[in-house]
């Protein structure tokens, strides 16, 4: 009778395998497992322990649940005593599935040297308000180099409430983080920093003179992908003057015949 049992079992074991119900409890085994090796993980040890967690954020596209869940497990790893290489690991898969919810805690490793990049690297991605603001208020907790890379991140969000502040750090005495400022304005270029870059370059002193002349083009040619014609051409003329290095007014001129349409 218990041999009799022990095959039914056994049917009933292999029918659910097939039918692709076992698979399920296995995976959340092994995704257990994984996020128990990521604590310890580092740098030169066998990567394909994670490889569940990869696995578990493609399968969680379109459910939001299952995302935040994942979210939440991986934001805990940073505040942790884990390895940089954990939380390297963390913040590039908090880049793509982070929600508001992780901002803090990844805001939190923007002031560390070490750390502050991946951190950015999580924030400029991930799509919602706070991570700007995050970014932003980073601003006066930070210097030298890693404050160059805050500026740098608020560029590449192309983040419009944050011109005031950049405009200010153009006087900066560290020319590494005016020169920063001044390419994130470019980056953003809209009307405010379009203005604040044109009355600038005006008085820039000569170690800024072609970061800016750069930050201003870039800021022309975002102007006009954005169907700004009007102000792209006045920064173009601008930059074609005489005072202007040579490659700066070539740049403007070939600028400038785009805007009209002309070769």
């Amino acid at each position: 009778m218990l041999k009799k049992t022990n095959a039914i079992i056994g049917i009933v074991m292999l029918a659910l395998l097939f039918s692709g119900m076992l698979p399920m409890a296995t995976a959340d085994e092994a995704l257990d497992k994984a996020f128990d090796a990521l604590k310890s993980y580092d740098w030169g040890q066998d990567r394909n322990v994670l490889k569940p967690i990869e696995d578990a954020i493609v399968a969680s596209h379109g459910d939001d649940a299952a995302r935040k869940g994942l979210a939440t497990k991986l934001a805990a790893v940073l505040p942790s005593d884990a390895s940089r290489a954990a939380k390297d690991f963390a913040c590039r898969k908090l880049s793509i599935i982070g929600t508001e919810d992780c901002v803090p805690t990844v805001a939190a490793l923007l002031p560390n040297a070490e750390l502050s990049h991946m951190a950015r690297y999580a924030l400029e991605r991930i799509p919602c308000a706070c991570a700007a603001d995050a970014l932003r208020d980073a601003l006066g907790k930070t210097s030298g180099k890693t404050k160059v890379g805050v500026i740098n991140s608020l560029g590449a969000r192309g983040d419009a409430e944050s011109v005031s502040a950049l405009v200010a750090l153009l006087e900066d005495a560290d020319t590494q983080i005016a020169g920063a400022a001044a390419a994130a304005l470019g980056a953003i270029a809209n009307a405010d920093a379009a203005k604040a870059l044109g009355a600038f370059q005006k008085k820039a002193p000569e170690a800024l003179r072609l970061a800016t002349a750069d930050a201003y083009l870039a800021c022309a040619e975002g102007l006009l992908a954005a169907g700004k014609k009007a102000e792209a051409m006045a920064i173009y003329k601008s930059l074609t003057g005489e005072g202007q290095p040579k490659h700066v007014r070539l740049a403007a001129t070939r600028g400038l015949l785009a805007a009209t349409g002309k070769k």
